[in-house]
Protein backbone atom coordinates (compact mmCIF):
# COMPACT_ATOMS: atom_id res chain seq x y z
CA UNK A 1 0.00 0.00 0.00
CA UNK A 2 2.87 2.77 1.03
CA UNK A 3 4.64 1.82 -2.70
CA UNK A 4 1.33 2.61 -4.77
CA UNK A 5 1.26 5.58 -2.48
CA UNK A 6 4.22 6.79 -3.04
CA UNK A 7 4.41 6.03 -6.83
CA UNK A 8 1.16 7.76 -7.28
CA UNK A 9 2.46 11.11 -4.99
CA UNK A 10 5.73 11.27 -7.37
CA UNK A 11 3.60 10.85 -10.53
CA UNK A 12 0.98 13.75 -9.17
CA UNK A 13 4.00 15.96 -8.77
CA UNK A 14 5.89 14.84 -11.79
CA UNK A 15 2.60 15.93 -13.72
CA UNK A 16 1.80 19.29 -11.66
CA UNK A 17 5.48 20.63 -12.09
CA UNK A 18 4.74 19.78 -16.24
CA UNK A 19 1.62 21.77 -16.51
CA UNK A 20 2.52 24.46 -14.14
CA UNK A 21 2.39 27.92 -15.45
CA UNK A 22 5.60 29.84 -15.56
CA UNK A 23 4.98 33.56 -15.30
CA UNK A 24 8.10 35.88 -17.31
CA UNK A 25 7.34 38.39 -15.48
CA UNK A 26 5.85 39.23 -11.83
CA UNK A 27 5.47 43.35 -10.42
CA UNK A 28 4.05 44.48 -7.60
CA UNK A 29 2.04 47.69 -7.87
CA UNK A 30 0.13 49.28 -4.92
CA UNK A 31 -2.78 52.34 -5.62
CA UNK A 32 -5.06 54.22 -3.92
CA UNK A 33 -8.97 54.64 -4.77
CA UNK A 34 -9.40 55.48 -8.56
CA UNK A 35 -5.66 56.06 -9.04
CA UNK A 36 -4.83 54.54 -12.74
CA UNK A 37 -2.33 52.52 -13.47
CA UNK A 38 -1.35 52.59 -17.21
CA UNK A 39 0.46 50.01 -18.98
CA UNK A 40 1.29 50.01 -22.82
CA UNK A 41 1.92 46.51 -24.35
CA UNK A 42 4.19 46.02 -27.41
CA UNK A 43 4.32 43.12 -29.80
CA UNK A 44 4.46 42.19 -33.55
CA UNK A 45 4.80 45.96 -34.22
CA UNK A 46 1.45 46.67 -32.01
CA UNK A 47 1.01 48.79 -29.33
CA UNK A 48 -2.07 48.48 -26.89
CA UNK A 49 -2.83 50.05 -23.30
CA UNK A 50 -4.53 48.19 -20.32
CA UNK A 51 -5.19 50.42 -17.95
CA UNK A 52 -6.82 49.61 -14.77
CA UNK A 53 -8.48 51.21 -11.08
CA UNK A 54 -9.89 50.35 -8.17
CA UNK A 55 -12.74 52.53 -6.89
CA UNK A 56 -14.98 50.75 -3.58
CA UNK A 57 -13.92 47.84 -1.12
CA UNK A 58 -16.32 46.89 0.98
CA UNK A 59 -16.86 43.63 3.25
CA UNK A 60 -13.49 42.20 1.24
CA UNK A 61 -14.71 43.13 -2.26
CA UNK A 62 -12.52 45.35 -4.27
CA UNK A 63 -14.36 46.45 -7.66
CA UNK A 64 -12.01 47.24 -10.50
CA UNK A 65 -12.41 48.43 -13.64
CA UNK A 66 -10.45 47.47 -16.42
CA UNK A 67 -9.92 48.72 -20.18
CA UNK A 68 -7.60 46.82 -22.59
CA UNK A 69 -7.64 48.27 -26.55
CA UNK A 70 -10.98 50.26 -25.75
CA UNK A 71 -12.66 47.13 -24.51
CA UNK A 72 -13.49 48.31 -20.49
CA UNK A 73 -14.86 45.98 -18.08
CA UNK A 74 -15.81 45.52 -14.14
CA UNK A 75 -14.99 43.07 -11.73
CA UNK A 76 -15.28 42.12 -8.19
CA UNK A 77 -12.22 40.83 -6.98
CA UNK A 78 -11.66 38.80 -3.22
CA UNK A 79 -8.19 37.92 -1.59
CA UNK A 80 -10.07 34.83 -0.01
CA UNK A 81 -11.85 33.31 -2.97
CA UNK A 82 -11.07 31.86 -6.18
CA UNK A 83 -11.96 35.47 -7.99
CA UNK A 84 -9.38 36.81 -6.76
CA UNK A 85 -7.79 37.63 -9.99
CA UNK A 86 -8.52 39.34 -13.77
CA UNK A 87 -6.98 37.22 -16.31
CA UNK A 88 -6.37 39.32 -19.53
CA UNK A 89 -5.48 38.00 -22.73
CA UNK A 90 -2.84 40.33 -24.68
CA UNK A 91 -2.98 39.04 -28.13
CA UNK A 92 -6.15 37.81 -30.49
CA UNK A 93 -5.99 33.71 -30.50
CA UNK A 94 -4.50 33.03 -34.03
CA UNK A 95 -1.43 30.93 -35.03
CA UNK A 96 -0.50 31.08 -30.51
CA UNK A 97 -3.68 29.54 -30.25
CA UNK A 98 -2.91 27.27 -27.41
CA UNK A 99 -0.05 29.96 -25.97
CA UNK A 100 -1.73 33.34 -26.07
CA UNK A 101 0.00 35.71 -24.19
CA UNK A 102 -1.49 37.02 -20.74
CA UNK A 103 -1.58 38.99 -17.69
CA UNK A 104 -2.64 38.20 -14.45
CA UNK A 105 -4.06 41.09 -12.54
CA UNK A 106 -3.76 39.16 -8.69
CA UNK A 107 -5.78 41.19 -5.52
CA UNK A 108 -3.26 40.59 -2.75
CA UNK A 109 -3.49 42.95 -0.40
CA UNK A 110 -5.71 45.64 1.49
CA UNK A 111 -3.58 48.50 3.49
CA UNK A 112 -6.39 49.77 5.76
CA UNK A 113 -4.09 51.89 7.31
CA UNK A 114 -2.98 53.77 4.44
CA UNK A 115 -6.17 53.18 2.14
CA UNK A 116 -4.53 51.30 -0.38
CA UNK A 117 -4.85 47.81 -2.57
CA UNK A 118 -2.18 45.87 -3.28
CA UNK A 119 -2.14 44.05 -6.87
CA UNK A 120 0.28 42.03 -8.22
CA UNK A 121 0.92 41.70 -11.84
CA UNK A 122 1.91 38.45 -13.39
CA UNK A 123 2.98 38.02 -17.16
CA UNK A 124 2.66 34.38 -18.84
CA UNK A 125 4.26 34.84 -22.20
CA UNK A 126 5.71 31.36 -23.28
CA UNK A 127 7.02 32.73 -26.54
CA UNK A 128 8.40 35.97 -24.76
CA UNK A 129 6.85 38.12 -27.85
CA UNK A 130 5.36 40.76 -25.79
CA UNK A 131 7.03 43.72 -23.94
CA UNK A 132 5.37 46.01 -21.19
CA UNK A 133 6.42 49.38 -20.03
CA UNK A 134 4.60 50.29 -16.67
CA UNK A 135 3.65 54.32 -17.74
CA UNK A 136 2.84 56.72 -15.11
Amino acid sequence: MKGILRVFLLLLFTFSSIFAVEFSQITQIVLKKDELKKILVKYDGKEKLLKFRWTLFKNGGLVVFKSYDRIVSQNNLYMRYKNQSIRQELKTRGADFYNVPYILIRFKDFKYDTNEAVFELLLSDASMSVALKYLK
